[in-house]
């Protein structure tokens, strides 16, 4: 990684407090940003896939629709975990109780579209 004048060891590669210097803030306080960017893709899947089997039932069919959407979701749920777990590793901040909120309500929207959206 290349790294701006006046950052870095000189040996080529960039150290967490060189990282943390160059952007400013701690990695473990972007819990937040981290839960809002996985709100905008959960939020933006599922109204991608509910253009899919609306606008073009003809090619989407509903069933279709709502399995794209929940294989997606999922893959974006432990994409979430992972980033949060790794962004908080080695640190003594806990944000369990902000993935699992997030996460249950994700999956209560998600289990209401595929029962009783089609």
């Amino acid at each position: 990684m290349a790294l701006p004048k006046g950052f870095g060891s000189g040996s080529g590669g960039a150290s967490r407090a060189d990282v943390e210097n160059m952007i400013g803030r701690r990695i473990e306080n972007y819990t937040g940003i981290i839960t809002l960017s996985y709100l905008g893709a959960f939020f933006a899947t599922v109204f991608g896939t509910m253009v899919g089997y609306l606008y073009y039932p003809w090619a989407y069919a509903s069933a279709s629709g709502h399995f794209a959407m929940i294989v997606l979701g999922i893959v974006e749920a432990l994409g979430y975990i992972f980033c949060v777990k790794v962004a908080e590793e080695g640190t003594s901040k806990n944000s369990n109780g902000l993935v699992a909120i997030t996460l249950v309500g994700t999956t209560i929207f998600m289990l209401y579209v595929a029962m009783y959206v089609s």
